[in-house]
């Protein structure tokens, strides 16, 4: 298969695979996927662009992560070949993968020995470390922006309902102020004034 094949092929699956993405709900985190004319068949590579303090990350902000790593089994390392990258692995699966590390660090592979041994032996000093990163980062948030509360998306606008909202107008329109009791008194009254006047009638007959 020739290399412009290859490339338009891995543009493809990439695109697919970017427009189920855009339907999911995601943390913020920088950081950026490159793709060779390979893909699928070669891993990415991944790389943060904040400095975050972690076991499996790197001071360039390079990722150690066993999925990113070239298919087949490593003798050296260990990693079979389930853990490593396949063809049928996708950005989703590198998104995950990478969320369930950030969580739950890979001390025995370290990238930063470092932040691993601080991480195994004095969790508090780690912990301290990581917010003191997070909290340099912010400095890099643009001032218009809104930290989200929740994961979930906002609910939409509850449509207003235009004809609730002029019948209700025109009803106070049509209020002219009279009072239902005082008409009702004023037909009463005509109805016994109108009888009277026929019993009186009767009588002088």
């Amino acid at each position: 298969m020739s290399s412009s094949r290859l490339a338009g092929g891995a543009k493809h699956r990439l695109m697919s695979e970017m427009q189920e993405l855009s339907k999911e709900k995601w943390v913020n985190i920088d950081a950026e996927m490159t793709f060779t004319e390979e893909y699928p068949y070669q891993p990415p590579t991944f790389r943060f662009l904040i400095p975050i303090y972690h076991p499996n990350i790197y001071p360039d902000g390079k990722l150690c992560i066993s999925i990113l790593h070239t298919p087949g089994e490593d003798l050296m390392s260990g990693e079979q070949a389930s853990e490593r990258w396949s063809p049928l692995q996708g950005v989703e699966s590198v998104l995950r993968s990478v969320l369930l590390l950030l969580d739950d660090p890979e001390i025995n592979s370290p990238a930063n020995v470092d932040a691993s041994v601080t991480y195994r032996d004095d969790r508090a000093t780690y912990n301290k470390k990581a917010r003191e990163i997070v909290e340099k980062s912010k400095s890099d948030i643009p001032s218009d922006f809104v930290m989200p509360t929740s994961l979930e998306p906002p609910p939409p606008p509850k449509p207003v309902d235009d004809d609730a909202a002029f019948w209700a107008e025109s009803d106070e329109e049509l209020d002219f102020g009279g009072s239902d009791t005082g008409e009702d008194a004023e037909l009463a009254e005509f109805d016994e004034d109108g009888e009277d006047d026929g019993a009186s009638d009767d009588d002088d007959n």
